[in-house]
């Protein structure tokens, strides 16, 4: 007896109840009821990477002879629906599921399938007159299809998304960068007094971790549009016609505007997941250097009062529920966060890349949700800092008067009067209170103006004779 709100579908392993009005079918829902796991799942991203992947090789398919011209046209239409979102929620199964896979490729082609025989006058899980293995799938494995949905979702997202958040971070620092070069402050070394620096030159150095990073970012995206399709199984190509995965790429270059190209070597594309590894490394060395910037963002803007207070931080949102007026760095503290979590995320990706068994990696899916998440985050968290903390930064005084303060200005003494005399001077100065400039005037011979000309802040920010 069916359920209320049930159908029954049938499947190589028997029957089974299936909602009545889901556009996924019995595999779908089997890996459902096997793998109730956690609330994980694809994203946006590869959703629309894996329909546009089945439109492609329906149009394929239909030029190449080997699917009828009314079913493939059904294919590609209800593929387009599925790229444009209409049915993200029909995608139920767990990330913690089959390594390869393949129970979200079956959902992809269990749900395309439904939805063109629905257009076509069919009912949910009749399976006819698109079937979801014959016709969505044809020349194609859940081996390749996976790995290649994968790329294809990462590179589109690099591109579309990661780079461009950098490039506008990078621009905001710079921007910065310009408006602080100006303040002369104290440099730090070891959280200690060191010699001068411009705030300026500080923010050029974030600048300049920002455009190595878009250089690495980069790399992950040469990395990720190298594609498996066309291996099929265990990268033999069986069951697939030998223009398929040429023509398929071709399409999908065309479709979403990337430099894709089809692997060399399909035994290692399927086997191991090296390039998602690599990928993985760039993104998590981004995430190093934003955590870097963000850290010394919240050190420069510490206080107002106890703390550095070199910079103002725009303030977004009360600090405490019990101090009132206080205002902390959130948007910095937002960044160090995303940050650990991508860290995290690599090392998940690192563990799934050894598990690559002879002619197949089979923890693809964890590694496919930590890479696209790792992308998302970064995005969004450049956007976000560029936003709303580093367009609205503003310089103190409290850099350029410590500047005199500062034991390690004594450094431009030690060419005049050698460097013993010159830490003399710098003990006595820590020791007394008094500022290096004056102990020398006391203890050196050199004139005012001498010493003047010699600890002047801003002959010691660059190189000098």
């Amino acid at each position: 007896m069916t359920g209320k709100n049930m159908r029954i579908e049938q499947d190589s392993m028997g029957q089974l109840e299936v909602p009545a009005d889901a556009y996924y079918g019995g595999n779908s829902q089997r890996a459902s009821l096997n793998f109730p796991i956690s609330d994980l799942r694809f994203n946006r991203s590869f959703i629309k990477a894996i329909a546009q992947i089945k439109q492609s090789a329906a149009v394929v398919n239909k030029d190449l002879g080997t699917l009828e011209s009314d079913l493939a046209e059904a294919i590609v239409t209800a593929a387009q629906r599925v790229i444009d979102g209409e049915f993200d929620d029909q995608f139920v199964v767990d990330i913690f599921q089959t390594g390869s896979g393949t129970s979200t490729n079956m959902n992809a082609n269990e749900v395309i399938s439904n939805v063109a025989n629905e257009a076509l006058g069919g009912g949910l899980g009749t399976r006819t007159p698109v079937h979801p293995n014959d016709h969505v799938n044809r020349g194609q494995s859940s081996n390749d299809v996976i790995p290649t949905a994968i790329h294809l979702a990462a590179a589109g997202a690099i591109k579309d998304r990661l780079l461009p958040a950098m490039a506008e971070l990078e621009a905001s620092l710079r921007r910065k960068s310009e408006e602080f070069w100006p303040v002369i402050k104290t440099g730090r070394t070891h959280l200690q007094d060191a010699t001068p620096i411009r705030l300026g030159q500080e923010f050029l150095g974030y600048a300049g971790q920002l455009e190595n990073g878009r250089c690495r970012a980069g790399a992950a995206l040469a990395e990720m549009s190298v594609l498996a399709l066309g291996g099929t199984a265990v990268g033999t190509g069986i069951g697939m016609h030998p223009e398929f995965a040429d023509r398929v790429i071709a399409r999908l270059r065309d479709l979403t505007g990337l430099d894709l190209s089809e692997s060399s070597n399909h035994f290692q594309s399927q086997s191991t997941i090296d390039g998602m590894v690599q990928a993985s490394g760039s993104l998590k060395t981004i995430a190093v250097s934003l955590l870097k910037i963000a850290n010394d963002i919240r050190w420069l803007g510490s206080g107002p009062r106890a703390g550095i207070g070199e910079i103002e931080l725009p303030e977004v949102q009360p600090g405490s529920s019990i101090m009132p007026g206080k205002v902390n760095p959130v948007i910095a503290e937002s960044v160090a966060m995303v940050s650990a979590q991508v860290i995290g995320n690599d090392q998940t990706i690192v563990i799934a890349g050894q598990s690559g068994n002879f002619e197949l990696n089979v923890m693809m899916p964890v590694a496919a949700y930590n890479l696209l998440q790792s992308i998302d985050l970064l995005a969004a968290s450049c956007e976000n800092f560029a936003r709303q903390c580093i367009d609205g930064l503003v310089a103190t005084g409290a850099g350029p008067d410590m500047v005199e303060k500062g034991l390690a200005i004594g450094t431009a003494l030690a060419p005049v009067i050698g460097y013993d005399a010159a830490a003399r001077i710098a003990h006595i100065a820590a020791e007394t209170g008094e500022t290096v400039k004056e102990v020398a005037r006391r203890e050196t011979d050199l004139s005012d103006e001498r010493l003047d000309e010699i600890l002047d802040p801003s002959t010691m920010v660059e190189p000098s004779a």
